[in-house]
């Protein structure tokens, strides 16, 4: 995600998968909250490129405990004299990939931290995490979910959509992702026929333009699968807001509507 200072959090009656001691993804994952309070170090392996103004960036943390599909880290970058900088990022990698996540960050005009990553950062540089942080927005893979993203706002379902297939699980899923344009669609190469992009200002010919609208939603709302679908939804404050109205319209109960925002 780009660089929210701290992922804002809607929820209703709906409990959130968070136990209160700990996280857990059935079958393998337990991270013990004081573990995710603790600095690490972490050192970076590897830059993709994924759009002209979107790099991920690979970290090998040793010492990482594990994490839920959408959950953040907080990370921090020390100057040489002793100035900090810290910023919530989404994390983009699997709970699976032991010892190592990945950051997909925008190089945000004037940002300070996606600022160096983008320009200064070399395999070899340190940085310190912290995490993982919140569950209010972590899908565990053990009910139906409808993930909606806008621009970086995927970072964080792609995530859950990577653990989905890494573990070959057969709860349903489904990806609704929205960018400006084929060249702007971060991840284009992993999409499979769970996921519908809608691009709202160039698109490939035969495939329309426009806005996230009812005519993608409701169909996949249709579907109902049994307990019905979790949503989750990504993305800057007037993208959530959009996204949220349309899934209400479409008959998905509030109290089941999960939504991450930034900007």
């Amino acid at each position: 995600m780009t660089d929210p200072t701290a992922p804002a959090e809607t929820t209703a009656a709906h409990p959130p998968f968070s136990p209160p001691t700990r996280f857990a993804v059935p079958g393998r994952i337990a991270v013990s909250t004081r573990e995710a309070a603790r600095w690490q170090t972490a050192t970076l392996t590897e830059i993709r490129r994924e759009t002209p103004a979107v790099s991920t960036f690979r970290f090998a943390v040793p010492g990482w405990a594990g994490h839920l599909p959408g959950q953040h880290l907080m990370l921090r970058l020390t100057a040489g004299d002793g100035y900090t900088a810290q910023r919530h990022y989404s994390l983009a990698s699997p709970p699976d990939d032991a010892g190592h996540v990945e950051l997909t960050l925008d190089h945000v005009e004037g940002g300070e931290v996606s600022g160096w990553f983008h320009t200064q950062a070399r395999p070899g540089d340190v940085v310190e995490v912290r995490g993982p942080l919140s569950g209010f927005f972590a899908w565990p893979g053990d009910r139906p979910a409808l993930l909606i993203g806008a621009g970086s706002g995927v970072v964080p379902l792609m995530s859950m959509l990577r653990h989905h297939r890494g573990r070959a699980l057969d709860v349903p899923l489904r990806l609704l992702v929205s960018a400006r344009g084929p060249e702007e669609l971060i991840y284009a190469a992993e999409y499979g026929a769970e996921t519908t992009a809608v691009f709202t200002r160039r698109a490939p010919k035969g495939v329309p333009v426009g806005r996230l609208s009812a005519a993608q939603v409701a169909p996949v709302l249709a579907e109902r699968p049994p307990g019905g679908w979790e949503a989750y939804v990504c993305g800057s404050n007037a993208f959530a807001e959009h996204a949220s109205r349309l899934l209400v319209a479409a008959g998905q109960p509030v109290d089941r509507i999960r939504i991450e925002r930034f900007g």
